[in-house]
């Protein structure tokens, strides 16, 4: 029968003639912990389990997964900066798991096969307006048209994106790759309007009988710091520079560039320069590197790539050909402080790269708002102070990243969802964490990770051919199987093999019919609570509780 349990027979005189039970005063009970890469995923993705399922080779299975959180797999799989693979416990024991290459390699894989996520079944009868088609709006698109809702995505540029296309250069982000992520949405039933400015919200959702609106214009306008400069200076902003970079007319900014600024941004547009023709593309940024706001791989990428860096300078005039920097110097809080000591730096253009800011004038008729700050303040449920009206991503005091972003939308569609319906929706409480002290790593083994193999940074600069390889199917599952499982179980027979009660009882696999809901039980007529079970469960899957009395 499905649910008869396995055991070891053992004769008369063994352990199994004695109920041992009756000795306990601690029992074994498994647990269902919160991997470290799950927790730290903005997107709220379910990573251990993809990652089981594409280590069972089950690729369809495993993106169906992922598609359950996060509509771009193979966008993520490109440009997330990978929080999951930094909270990740297999990185105290050697390397972190690539989880953010097997990502890619099952969104590829997807592209590749046709595979597509089927419209709801049952319409709502509501409609819901988004406001931009960026990661964020896409994301909320695609959970609300799942939850049967009709969307209607209102765009003010000429293509999708948002700053997935004008923020991040193609060679980290193909844009045939990018089209078909949102072609899929778009497939589904999501009307997407390009050229459609939206001047005011509240009007847009009036005159078109939406339900609710969901904000979620990007971040496109650049930051401006006053610097003096010439007539003839030639200066422009970093977005603007992105943006034009996939115009058929792309910007000409001569022999030299100099970018000012030290986050990603700074990173993008330096790099972008030297691929445009520029022979020499210098940061300059006020602090150290170890100040910078950039991730270090951008960092070191632009390096390989001939992009220079000043550290600790300024500028403070720009003239048509150069620029003048002042040199800085921290202070013990790590502040950087003017030293009056000058240097002349040769430039025919300069690019600002110091943030960018949102278009808030569509909220201007808008009541009950309250903004700060540049951003929109929204409550638990991404409301902002109109009822029906919701933001997330650039709009929201939060990280800007397209991750970030991503899990706004998932979080802003489950929230009009569940307020359309008039049922509040309630976050899932999380388990306890999954620690790395809770693991028994003895029963692992040593397992290199793979890295994606990168284009020669002499040939980088040639064009703007994506830069990093993809893993291959075999690769990819070695990946995936690097995986841990830590805090949950994975069928590993541990406990069932190492009981010298044999008071573990095994059922057949997905049974649903043991204590960790699957396959496994404990006979508390014979286990005596000696915890070998816990100590020797590779993933922490097992806990021991105090004895009922």
């Amino acid at each position: 029968m499905k649910d008869e349990p396995f055991a070891i027979t053992l004769d008369v005189g063994s352990s199994l003639a004695n109920k041992t039970g009756t000795w306990r005063t601690e029992r074994p009970v498994y647990l269902n912990r919160m991997p470290p890469c799950n927790a730290g995923c903005p997107a709220g993705e379910n990573i251990q389990q993809w990652l089981y399922d594409a280590e069972d080779g089950d690729y369809g299975r495993a993106w169906r997964t992922i598609m359950a959180d996060n509509p771009l797999p193979a966008v993520m799989g490109r440009v997330c900066y990978h929080p999951c693979q930094s909270a990740c416990n297999r990185g105290q024991l050697d390397e972190a798991v690539g989880i953010n290459s097997v990502e890619r390699f099952l969104g590829d894989q997807a592209l590749a096969s046709g595979w597509s996520v089927p419209p709801a079944e049952v319409d709502s009868g509501k409609r819901v307006l988004i406001i931009g088609a960026g990661p964020s709006g896409l994301s909320a698109a695609y959970h609300l048209r799942r939850l049967g809702h009709e969307v209607v995505i209102r765009e003010a540029g000429p293509h999708a994106g948002g700053m997935m296309r004008f923020g991040i250069p193609s060679y980290r982000l193909p844009r045939d790759v990018l089209d078909a992520e949102i072609d899929r949405i778009r497939a589904m039933g999501v009307a997407i309007h390009l050229n459609s400015h939206v001047p005011d919200a509240l009007t847009a959702m009036r005159d078109g009988d939406f339900d609710a609106v969901f904000l979620a214009v990007g971040a496109h306008i650049g930051k401006r710091a006053y610097i003096p400069a010439g007539e003839s200076a030639k200066i422009l902003d970093a977005v603007t520079l992105l943006r034009d970079t996939d115009a058929e007319d792309p910007p000409q900014l001569g022999r030299r560039v100099v970018v000012y600024g030290g986050g990603n941004t700074a990173m993008d547009a330096a790099r972008t320069a030297k691929r445009l023709g520029a022979e020499e593309a210098v940061v300059v940024y006020r602090r150290n590197r170890d100040k910078m706001p950039a991730h270090d791989e951008e960092v070191q990428e632009a390096l390989e790539e001939g992009v220079l860096m000043q550290w600790l300078s300024t500028i403070k005039q720009v003239d048509e050909g150069s620029i003048t920097v002042e040199k800085m110097e921290l202070d013990d809080n790590g502040f950087p402080q003017p030293t009056g000591e000058t240097e002349t730096l040769d430039a025919d253009s300069v690019v600002l790269a110091l943030g960018q800011n949102v278009d808030l004038s569509l909220l201007d008729e808008v009541p009950d708002l309250e903004i700060e700050d540049g951003v929109v303040k929204v409550d638990e449920h991404m409301m902002t102070g109109y009822p029906g009206i919701f933001a997330g991503g650039d709009m929201v005091p939060s990280e800007r990243t397209v991750t970030v972003a991503v899990g706004h939308g998932k979080l802003a569609a489950r929230c009009i969802d569940g307020w359309l319906r008039d049922e509040p929706y309630v976050r899932p409480v999380r388990p306890e964490p999954a620690l790395f002290e809770d693991l028994n790593t003895w029963y692992y083994t040593d397992a290199p990770r793979t890295h994606r193999l990168k284009l020669d940074a002499i040939r980088r600069t040639d064009d703007f051919a994506e830069i990093r390889e993809g893993l291959d199917e075999v690769t990819a599952m070695f990946e995936a199987r690097r995986c841990l499982s830590c805090g949950n179980c994975f069928n590993c027979d541990n406990c069932f093999g190492v009981c010298p009660d044999n008071a573990v009882r095994k059922f057949d696999l997905h049974s649903a019919a043991g204590d960790n809901g699957r396959d496994y039980a404990f006979d508390l007529d014979y286990c005596k609570g000696c915890g070998i079970c816990v100590s020797e469960c590779p993933s922490g899957a097992i806990r021991m509780v105090p004895e009922e009395t």
